[in-house]
């Protein structure tokens, strides 16, 4: 086997990896909000913005997505990587889908049930996502840039973000309720330990895939 054989077939089990968490995230998104208890922060922003100007949520969370990329490029002066327009562009497509396919409960415990599954989707989701390390999506790549730029930290960068995001998002009439306050302090948490094992298991296959170059 060709050391470019391996190292195609790992680059395509990369992407397939990374577009696969990138479904699992929207699902868990889309969840959220048909649960009608509340959405995560950009979501609540998406919300508003198409009870205002129309549109699905879908199209504004690539309308955002592309805006951030084009922020994060003034303030690096580089273009951001091949992973951050996929994110752009697949997550809003997935939402939209995944918004036409899920209704919300009629019961309080079923919406319960499904804000919860959706948090912990969700997170999953961004953690198999961040694993095979394709790119930072819009809203990271923004983060990294502002605080490479103002010499803050990453953590209160994306603090002071969430914030100013939610605030915006709420003027506009975005779903603020239960569900954004159990996100908020849940979501750091279940990305966490998803990231760990996926990191971990993407690269006892990257290990597996040296052996096998090293036997060839």
């Amino acid at each position: 086997m060709s050391v470019f054989k391996i190292n195609t077939e790992g680059n395509i089990f990369r992407w397939a990896v990374f577009t696969i968490g990138l479904m699992i995230m929207s699902c868990g998104a889309a969840l959220m909000i048909r649960a009608e208890l509340g959405s995560a922060p950009w979501d609540v922003l998406h919300i508003g913005l198409m009870q205002q100007f129309g549109l699905t949520v879908g199209s504004w969370t690539v309308i955002m997505g592309f805006l951030l990329l084009v922020a994060a490029s003034i303030l690096t002066r580089t273009l951001p990587q091949a992973g951050a327009y996929a994110n752009m562009l697949l997550v809003g497509v997935f939402v939209d889908i995944f918004l036409w396919m899920i209704s919300t409960p009629q019961v309080m415990g079923g919406q319960l049930a499904m804000l919860a599954g959706g948090i912990l989707i969700m997170g999953f989701g961004i953690g198999v996502y961040i694993s095979p390390r394709c790119g930072a999506g819009p809203r990271d790549s923004v983060m990294l840039a502002l605080a490479d730029k103002t010499g803050a930290s990453v953590a209160r960068v994306r603090a002071y973000m969430e914030i100013l995001v939610l605030a915006c998002g709420w003027l506009l009439g975005g779903p603020v309720f239960l569900g954004t306050i159990l996100f908020s302090l849940t979501i750091g948490h279940v990305t966490g330990y998803s990231l760990n094992i996926c990191s971990i298991w993407m690269n006892r296959i990257k290990e597996r895939g040296i052996n096998v170059e090293n036997i060839n």
